[in-house]
C-alpha cells in the first residue's frame, strides 16, 4: 500500500484563517465523518489542522508569525496522512472533504516515497 499526503488548502484573511468559531464548530461533524470513513477502512495514518502562525527557514534567516502563502491569500489549513492501494481511491475520499465548501479551498494529493532501508 502506498502512502498519501493530503493538503488541505484554503483562503486567509491578513492574520488568521477565513473560518469563524462557528463555522468550525459546524463544521467539526462533517470533518470527524469524513476522516472516520477513512479510519475505518484501517487506512488513516495522521492528520491534524495546523495553527495559524508559523516559522519560516531560509537561507536568508527565519521568519516567524506568518505562515507562506499563495499570492491569492491561499494557504495550507492541516494535512492527512493515508494509505490507499490507488491514488483513485483517495481522489474520491477528496472529493467529499469538507474543506471544498469554502471558495478557493483544494485537496493537494501527493504519495509519498519511502526512504530505502538496509535491512540485514
Amino acid at each position: 500500500m502506498t502512502e498519501y499526503l493530503l493538503l488541505f488548502r484554503n483562503a486567509s484573511a491578513e492574520n488568521g484563517y477565513l473560518a469563524t468559531s462557528q463555522d468550525m464548530a459546524e463544521d467539526m461533524p462533517k470533518w470527524q465523518s469524513w476522516i472516520g470513513n477513512i479510519a475505518m477502512q484501517g487506512k488513516l495514518v495522521s492528520t491534524a489542522p495546523m495553527r495559524y502562525d508559523a516559522s519560516i527557514v531560509t537561507n536568508d534567516g527565519i521568519d516567524e508569525g506568518q505562515p507562506y502563502k499563495e499570492s491569492d491569500s491561499v494557504l495550507v489549513s492541516g494535512f492527512l496522512l493515508c494509505k490507499s492501494e490507488s491514488i483513485e481511491e483517495v481522489q474520491e475520499w477528496s472529493k467529499t472533504c469538507p474543506i471544498l465548501k469554502y471558495p478557493n479551498s483544494s485537496v493537494e494529493i501527493r504519495p509519498l516515497v519511502p526512504f530505502p532501508t538496509n535491512e540485514m
